[in-house]
């Protein structure tokens, strides 16, 4: 069983920054890698950010400069700052984990951004 707990959501005026946390725990095999998705009303759920076990990092090519992920080996945790917020990066944000040989995907339970003009 693996479990993802998020942190850090919540409402900020445009211009704000927040940061948000995943951990990751339970039986856990190599984290392959960690990541950020996010889901506004209905759109399609998109990828923000993640990073692989190595370090290599792959950003949403909108939110390069704004945002910034990394992630915390010995806690099992990714972070997600997010800096110069819009009114449209609000959305539902998504802890993302593969692990394993397979990648197996794992998904949080999501926390809300919500970005006021």
């Amino acid at each position: 069983q693996v479990q993802l707990v998020e942190s850090g959501g919540g409402l900020v005026q445009a211009g704000g920054s927040l940061r948000l946390a995943c951990a990751v725990s339970g039986t856990i095999s190599v984290i392959r890698s960690m990541g950020w998705y996010r889901q506004a009303p209905g759109k399609q759920r998109d990828l923000v950010a993640a990073i692989t076990d190595i370090g290599s990092t792959n950003y949403a090519d909108s939110l390069k400069g704004r945002f910034t992920i990394s992630r915390d080996n010995a806690k099992n945790t990714v972070y997600l700052q997010m800096n110069s917020l819009k009114p449209e990066d609000t959305a539902v944000y998504y802890c993302n984990v593969k692990l394993g040989i397979i990648r197996t995907n794992y998904w949080g339970q999501g926390t809300q951004v919500t970005v006021s003009s």
